[in-house]
């Protein structure tokens, strides 16, 4: 079995594959000043949960945008196999990044391109609504052909409530109409259906750049709440990042 990890900004998800197959995944909070023992523990309480004796695990891969938090999970994960895999310079990942500067392409989007190529038709595009939003465009060569950041849509909302004393915390519910009629609803549509919105705008934006894409896929904790109000046919795989780490961990194992 192989251990998949993705330390983000908010989460630390994590998923274990026997073979092809993902059997579970979990999210952890990310905390920075956690020690290696800490995460250890952490790492073993999920797994015994899931009854998977640790000494099933016969390797890992991490894929990180916290640096001050990547050895801290490798030095965690070490009891778990014999192999830990960090995604970076050097890890044959299949993925040509024909971006003005390869080097600065996060590890996250990095797998999430792995992913898509592995699992859906190509060209592709690819909606990460996480921490920060993105969308992301794969070629039929199996390029990662660049893309957009947007503040997140929780960073929005935090900074719509934190700096407006009248605006109260809102459910991640889409409101029954866009022209809201009191304030929860206003501030519902604005999170919810302008993020939609956004993303149908620059989607039909990457279309007229880069042609159709054959596939759509939609990924990140938050995706959920906005891909079904969303005008596009949009896939939603939340595995999507895990799954390309399990085959850039198959790439480096040959």
């Amino acid at each position: 079995m192989i251990f998949t990890i993705d330390i983000g900004n908010t989460n630390i998800t994590i998923g274990v594959f026997d073979k092809e197959e993902i059997i579970f995944t979990s999210r952890l909070v990310t905390e920075r000043n956690k020690t290696p023992d800490q995460y250890a523990i952490e790492f073993t309480n999920i797994l015994s949960l899931h009854k998977i004796p640790s000494d099933e695990i016969s390797g890992s891969i991490i894929s990180s945008v916290v640096p001050e938090l990547t050895n801290t999970i490798k030095q965690a994960v070490s009891p778990f196999g014999q192999r830990c895999i960090v995604l970076g310079p050097g890890v044959k990942t299949g993925l040509d990044i024909a971006i003005d500067n390869p080097a600065q392409l996060g590890a996250d989007l990095a797998a999430g391109a792995v992913g898509v190529i592995e699992n859906y038709p190509l060209p592709a595009f690819v909606v990460d609504l996480g921490t920060a939003s993105k969308i992301y465009v794969v070629s039929d060569k199996k390029e990662f052909c660049g893309g957009l950041i947007a503040p997140g849509i929780n960073i929005s909302l935090d900074a719509l409530t934190g700096t407006s004393s009248q605006l109260p915390t809102i459910a991640l519910n889409a409101p029954s109409r866009a022209c809201g009629r009191n304030t929860v609803e206003c501030m519902q549509s604005g999170v919810i259906l302008g993020t939609a919105s956004m993303i149908d705008g620059m989607i039909g934006r990457f279309i007229e750049e880069v042609g159709e894409p054959a596939s759509i896929v939609a990924t990140g904790g938050l995706s959920a709440f906005i891909i079904k109000e969303c005008k596009y046919d949009i896939i939603y795989d939340n595995d999507l990042i895990l799954k390309g780490l399990k085959a850039i961990y198959n790439k480096n194992s040959r």
